[in-house]
């Protein structure tokens, strides 16, 4: 019995050494687990985009009563979109060429009610609107058109390759309960970049456009 109990004693003692020398060794690291870890996000600066924003915006009228077409080509992307009040759409060289033959005229343009929403440190969205005076769309071999009036317009910007890019424009005009309202013609936008169509539309051409907006493009 001794000798039984012996061998029981030190078979189990045996086990247990061998158990424990079979357990994986506990190493203690540093490493940050995956739900430590963190990613690092560049901090949005605010002020600067905006104020960045604002001066393109507000440069729209010198653009379109300067016939700046290079303007145009400088702020819109390659693949800009605008959307005029009369839901024509036109490119970027649209709005250029319209800006540099004049096809709209005003003897004033204001952009007022300028907002800048921040969605991140490369992509904006700019509205406000624009007030035009004795405004005109003057398309080619065509009727001149009036075209004064107030408009409504939002522009898109993102950033490319470091520099902020309008990649959307749109415009409407704002109706008046009470009295006529400004003709969406395509020669004049809403928005410096598409106050409503390539030729008056609320971008440089007619921000009713570069030539027509209150804003890059009108």
């Amino acid at each position: 019995m001794k000798r039984k109990g012996f061998w029981a004693a030190s078979s189990l003692s045996f086990t247990l050494l061998f158990l424990n020398g079979c357990e994986p060794s506990t190493v203690t690291t540093n490493a940050p687990t995956t739900n430590d870890a963190t990613v690092a996000t560049a901090p949005v600066d605010k002020p600067a985009i905006e104020a960045a924003l604002l001066k393109i915006e507000n440069d729209w009228p010198r653009v379109m009563k300067e016939k700046d077409g290079a303007a145009v080509r400088r702020v819109y992307a390659d693949d800009a979109i605008i959307v005029y009040p009369d839901g024509s759409t036109g490119t970027r060289e649209e709005d250029a060429k319209s800006t540099e033959s004049g096809m709209v005229t005003a003897d004033s343009v204001e952009l007022t009610d300028l907002r800048v929403n921040v969605l991140n440190n490369d992509s904006a969205i700019v509205t406000g609107r624009t007030i035009m005076k004795n405004a005109k769309l003057n398309p080619p071999g065509g009727k001149q058109i009036d075209i004064s009036g107030e408009y409504r317009f939002v522009d898109t910007f993102a950033k490319r390759n470091g520099e902020w890019k309008l990649v959307a424009g749109i415009g409407t005009p704002i109706q008046n309960m009470g009295g006529a309202t400004p003709s969406p013609s395509p020669g004049a936008r809403t928005t410096p970049a598409a106050a409503a169509s390539p030729v008056v539309k609320a971008t440089p051409a007619a921000k009713v456009s570069p030539t027509m907006k209150a804003a890059p493009t009108p």
